[in-house]
């Protein structure tokens, strides 16, 4: 008997919802384990590994064993992933930061929302693909646009906006790890600044860190705490999404239910967070939660690359690249102007 006759028979055995969705969740995680190979050795990032090598084995969600595994990883796993952030999340990140640096910071992200939603008007493009991109630049790059993609009503076009946006937000923090710090000196900015300045703006954590320590340990430091705070802003905006868009016709061509009030990965964020501030996670269950939190939002991307065709993203359009780019500008603008009020430029 062959290998691959053997292991059939083995998970003929198991449950039947195991066995229909096993073969999509091994692929799946096999590419997720390439792409963070890929990183730790070449230094590419993560996520965009994930979707390239996601979008080229976009077969494998067309017909096939597959096709219900892909499915189950690009939505319910990716869930996961976004509610295990909460353990990242604490009130002392809040109290350390102090109130002014606070403020900004939810500032901005509420001027870049509404930024771009005039701006995507502007340019003629809908209000979903606003929404997508402004949360993902205002808040936490790939993670957010992931969450907000989960709550957003579905048409024909929402997989194709949220590759494009993850794309986006990771190029373009990459980007902005590698011109942020010349900025950053040119305007000789302090390490606290420099911080804020990379905490605030950059989309992506491991972009945030990398382009953070290269200045200085306290620049590190603290753009890791900014960075962290605007993740914590991730489940009130995601909310404040769900509730209003339940107030927003159906428009033509739409499908699908419309999103529930609180939607399930929201609240396991919200309860996972406050549990971590009253000290009930152990640091080792934290620190465990937070990698499988990696994981799966890589896993999640990964199917999510496999279920849209490169074809489609391309088919998005210069202006769609245009308003995030402007979104991308309009926070850095924001949060440097921000700090020059704090007097710590």
């Amino acid at each position: 008997m062959s290998l691959a006759a053997s292991v059939q028979d083995r998970f003929r055995g198991m449950p039947s919802g195991f066995s229909k969705y096993w073969p999509g969740f091994a692929v799946t995680a096999a590419v997720a384990v390439a792409a963070q190979f890929l990183s730790d050795h070449y230094g590419a990032p993560a996520m965009l590994m994930a979707l390239l090598l996601g979008i080229a084995f976009h077969f494998l969600s067309e017909e096939g064993r597959c096709v219900a595994g892909i499915d189950f990883c690009s939505k319910k796993v990716l869930r996961v992933g976004v509610a295990l952030l909460g353990m990242r999340i604490s009130v002392d990140l809040l109290i350390g930061l102090g109130a002014s640096t606070i403020l900004l910071l939810v500032s901005a992200i509420v001027a870049t929302i509404g930024f771009g939603l005039l701006a995507a008007k502007l340019l003629g493009r809908g209000w979903r693909l606003a929404l997508l991109t402004s949360g993902s630049v205002a808040i936490c790059g790939a993670s957010a646009a992931m969450a907000i993609a989960a709550v957003l009503p579905k048409n024909e076009f929402s997989e194709r906006n949220l590759i494009f946006t993850v794309l986006s937000v990771t190029v373009l923090s990459t980007l902005a790890m590698i011109a942020y710090p010349i900025l950053a000196q040119s305007m000789g900015l302090d390490a606290r600044a420099t911080g804020i300045f990379f905490g605030g703006t950059i989309h992506d954590v491991a972009q945030v860190v990398g382009a953070g320590f290269s200045v200085s340990p306290e620049a590190g430091e603290t753009a890791t705490l900014v960075k962290l705070i605007r993740v914590t802003m991730l489940a009130p905006v995601v909310l404040t999404y769900s509730v209003v868009l339940r107030n927003v016709p159906q428009g033509e061509g739409e499908t699908g239910k419309r999103p529930p009030l609180l939607p399930g990965f929201v609240v396991a964020f919200l309860v996972l967070a406050a549990l971590n501030s009253f000290g009930v996670i152990p640091e080792a269950v934290a620190k465990a939660g937070s990698e499988a939190s990696r994981w799966a939002l890589l896993a999640g991307i990964v199917a999510v690359g496999m279920r849209t065709s490169l074809r489609r993203v391309l088919d998005v359009g210069g202006d769609a690249v245009a308003l995030i780019v402007a979104e991308t500008l309009f926070i850095a603008a924001f949060i440097l102007v921000g700090i020059h009020y704090l007097g710590h430029a």
